[in-house]
């Protein structure tokens, strides 16, 4: 349950992307409104080439800030995130990039960076999942808190032009998927808490903690980012109108007769795929693999906000 904490002598700490700033009003605006809400001046830290957004992060959570705000893009936070995981400082949203998965999917005001600044500071805290993945055997894991994939959906995120994104938002994506509907399946070979699946052939393998992708689109329905269960859905299309196949067991929500769509759920999975594939952690593009490892850490992140009925679309 979401508790409320008292707000005076508290401090804010702004992990901020400046390449999707806001403006040049909005910081001296947020600092404004930490003190009319009794909050200390905040630490306002910028992502760079170099370091995205961990070590801004580590910096704040050294400081003993109270909230550490990813002010950015999907890959910010995802960053802020993995550093803030697994301890006791929350994490706030101020949404800044094209997709901003998570704030979607928590219904936090997507269009209006200073609103979810604002509700931020007079929120209350809750947790949720984090899931934690393993590419092709690495020593060194990353985290996603919305969906991963391996193959179609990727190659979606990957061809995506930059340009296009900035002028039509999300509507890049449906571009880059038309492009990315033909290609050659790949055999996939799919084990669930330990449970072998058939190997099938596929274009992609998505793996969901919430429900809602780009544009709102309910890839997941049954997801819920509380319960510590993943949702994974194989797209399989199937000859000559193979992916009207896929596009009904999605949005129709039948993933158990269509064939094109399958839909498993456990707490961990292992997906290995034949020859190489592009793959993505919350819409962020990061190469190729042919292995993906994927473990639910249930409620391993606070979360701190306003609940509303925000600009979520």
């Amino acid at each position: 349950m979401a508790q409320t904490h008292p707000r005076r002598g508290r401090r804010a700490a702004v992990v901020i992307n400046t390449t999707k700033s806001p403006g040049e009003n909005f910081k001296p605006t947020f600092f404004r409104l930490c003190a009319d809400a009794g909050w200390a001046e905040p630490l306002w830290l910028e992502t760079t080439e170099d370091d995205p957004g961990r070590g801004q992060a580590k910096e704040a959570l050294d400081a003993g800030v109270d909230v550490v705000i990813a002010a950015g893009g999907d890959g910010t936070v995802r960053c802020v995130a993995g550093v803030l995981a697994g301890t006791d400082t929350a994490m706030g949203l101020v949404p800044l990039g094209t997709g901003n998965l998570l704030a979607r999917n928590l219904g936090i005001f997507i269009t209006d960076p200073v609103t979810a600044a604002r509700n931020v500071l007079h929120g209350t805290e809750t947790k949720i999942d984090v899931v934690q993945a393993m590419v092709d055997h690495e020593e060194q894991g990353r985290i996603f808190l919305v969906a991963a994939g391996l193959g179609y959906d990727a190659s979606i995120m990957a061809d995506a032009v930059d340009g296009l994104k900035d002028r039509v938002g999300w509507l890049a994506y449906v571009e880059s998927g038309i492009r990315n509907l033909s290609g050659k399946p790949v055999t996939a070979r799919i084990s669930v808490d330990g449970k072998a699946e058939n190997h099938r052939k596929v274009r992609g393998v998505m793996v969901g903690n919430c429900g809602k992708l780009m544009g709102g689109v309910e890839i997941f329905p049954g997801a819920v980012n509380t319960d510590g269960i993943l949702d994974l859905l194989t797209l399989a299309p199937r000859g000559k109108f193979g992916w009207v196949g896929v596009i009904a067991g999605i949005l129709g929500k039948n993933t158990t007769t269509n064939r094109s769509v399958r839909s498993l759920t456990g707490k961990t999975a292992d997906i290995t795929v034949d020859r190489p594939q592009e793959f993505q952690l919350d819409g962020d593009h990061l190469g190729q693999a042919t292995h993906l490892r994927v473990t639910v850490d249930p409620l391993a992140l606070t979360i701190r906000m306003t609940e509303t009925q925000a600009d979520a679309h």
